[in-house]
């Protein structure tokens, strides 16, 4: 009978995985310019580790069966001389789940032993030819192939789990080099450095200390046609303001007498004061304003780069029309945005509960962000009818007990 060697024939898993990292590398590489520029790096990372991971083939040791048992010709050799005997093809039938492909591959780890079967479909075919019926023989050796074909998957799967392991950073690395070089290609350095700048006199009314940082208005991407850069408020300056606007709600929710009886836009103005007292914006006046129906924003070039809302927690409904209402003056790509809401009535354990839930049941809701916060959440939503444009949004939830 022909030997089909398993594990062998295309030689060593090793030099596939390389070679499946390079195709990688040219796809990115030949990734239309205009096109990685706009579109969300966290999808198109996604895309490519979907479409690139490897999945180690794994016997489905439950569904093996045997094929109706073949009369063939078996050769035999008698005194030198190859004759033809009358024997019986058994064939072991195991269905596997997983990438066929890796059947074909030396693993890094390997016995000088190489099994032997054949790949139809998502079936491993074992076939023995017997010329007499030793069934204990028979059981003996299918056991026996098994364990060893098994050792091997076992090995294929180590080298394919640190390959996984390290794709999606190894597809990130690859995309951020790609874009970085396209943006200094077009002479587009990392930011715009819009004059929007920490107050040389800041001071915080209460008492609570905030490190001097600039604001940078980084370039990001594209829109979908051709390439224009778009401005985007740092996330080191983001994460600032944020801190500005948490240490003042603190304040709040510490001192329920003085702010228990005010309403939203006298809770707002207090949030525009504390932070026009931390930066300023010498092409635009006050940074922070209150537009209209939103409550604390930084513009550029008349369209919102931050966005914030103060609300009083009134359930589900108010909630998501609070991000529609952000939705619709956000304008560019990566604007950073934020809602604080203040709890009077409801068990704040209830709404914090509440929050990932009524978020995710948002049509534009693409993604949750992590962060070390029992009161804070951040997620990524996308503009209406471009996923590619995305924001950030973070939701602060404060106590303001009632007295």
């Amino acid at each position: 009978m022909q030997k089909n060697y398993l594990f062998y024939t295309k030689g060593e898993l090793g030099n596939y995985i390389e070679q499946r990292k390079l195709e990688i590398k040219k796809e990115i590489d030949h990734l239309n310019e205009d096109y990685i520029l706009n579109v969300s790096e966290e999808d198109l990372i996604k895309a490519l580790v979907n479409k690139y991971i490897l999945e180690a083939p794994i016997l489905k040791m439950e569904e093996m069966h045997l094929l109706e048992p073949k009369e063939i010709d078996v050769v035999s050799c008698d005194y030198n001389r190859f004759i033809y005997v009358k024997g019986t093809l058994v064939t072991v039938v195991i269905p596997f789940e997983g990438d066929e492909e890796l059947f074909y591959y030396l693993p890094s780890t390997f016995s000088f032993v190489i099994p032997q079967g054949k790949i139809y479909g998502n079936e491993l075919h074992l076939e023995y030819e017997v010329t007499y019926h030793a069934q204990e023989y028979l059981k003996n050796k299918i056991t026996e192939d098994i364990q060893l074909i098994q050792s091997y998957l076992n090995w294929v799967k180590n080298d394919v789990d640190n390959f996984n392991n390290s794709l999606e950073s190894y597809i990130r690395d690859l995309i951020k080099i790609r874009k970085n070089k396209l943006l200094q290609d077009r002479n587009l350095v990392s930011s715009l450095n819009i004059p929007i700048k920490k107050r040389s006199d800041a001071y915080w009314t209460y008492s609570i200390p905030i490190k001097p940082k600039k604001i940078k208005i980084k370039l990001p991407r594209a829109k979908t046609e051709k390439f224009k850069p778009e401005p985007t408020l740092a996330m080191e300056i983001y994460e600032d303001i944020l801190k500005t606007l948490e240490n003042m709600a603190l304040v709040m929710e510490r001192s329920p007498r003085s702010f228990s009886r005010m309403d939203e836009k006298t809770l707002r103005d207090h949030f525009l004061v504390q932070l026009n007292a931390q930066y300023e914006g010498e092409a635009m006046g006050e940074v922070f304003n209150g537009l209209g129906k939103t409550d604390i924003l930084i513009r550029h070039d008349n369209n919102n780069v931050f966005i914030a809302e103060c609300k009083f927690w009134k359930g589900e409904k108010q909630f998501l029309n609070t991000i529609d209402q952000i939705l619709k003056y956000t304008t560019w790509r990566d604007t950073k945005t934020a809602i604080l809401f203040f709890n009077k009535n409801e068990n704040l354990s209830k709404i914090l509960e509440k929050i990932p839930v009524i978020v995710e049941k948002h049509p534009l809701y693409k993604r949750e962000i992590k962060i070390n916060s029992e009161t804070k959440f951040r997620y990524i939503l996308h503009l209406p009818n471009d996923p590619n444009r995305e924001i950030i949004l973070t939701i602060m939830i404060f106590d303001i007990p009632k007295l």
